[in-house]
């Protein structure tokens, strides 16, 4: 008998393989899916090195394809999946766009602005709240962000730092 996955886990295997086509691009491999009526609507994966700019986070790819296909900017009832803990900008667009879901695979304890670094899913100021669930397959999630920032460090003209870091 097989495994069977949560909707969450399903999904957030899909934002990792998202976040391989962007390491497989020389990109921060993050993934980011978002689901309306368990429907993939939209993906996205970090492009700003690609793309030459620096909102091309994957949570903003997947919300920009969402909202133009959907004809809204506001993004209802729709969960977004992704495999980093948003930062500041993201959550900031999430909050806007009124995702009703987060849900996040590794944390992000230097910059993530969900529950770590700020915790802004809750936060008074914003005119919306975001449900949230971290940490699903944080280890796969993490494991992709460790290798990647190693194998930067091992080939990096600066040993012991990565060259944007």
């Amino acid at each position: 008998m097989g495994i069977v996955l949560s909707d969450d886990e399903a999904w957030m295997r899909h934002a990792i393989r998202l976040a391989q086509r962007a390491e497989a691009q020389g990109e921060v491999p993050v993934g980011a899916v978002l689901v309306l009526d368990n429907k993939c609507i939209a993906e996205g994966w970090n492009t700003p090195i690609t793309d030459n700019d620096p909102t091309a986070h994957a949570e903003i790819m997947a919300m920009r394809l969402a909202g133009q296909r959907l004809a809204n900017y506001r993004l209802l009832d729709c969960t977004l999946y992704v495999t980093l803990e948003p930062c500041v900008m993201c959550m900031g667009a999430i909050a806007h766009a009124r995702v009703k879901r987060l849900v996040f695979g590794a944390i992000d304890a230097k910059r993530g602005a969900v529950c770590s670094a700020l915790e802004l899913a809750n936060a008074d100021f914003l005119n919306h709240q975001v449900d949230w669930q971290g940490e699903i397959l944080a280890q796969s999630c993490g494991d992709l962000l460790r290798d990647f920032f190693k194998a930067k460090r091992k080939n990096s003209k600066f040993p012991g730092k990565t060259e944007c870091a």
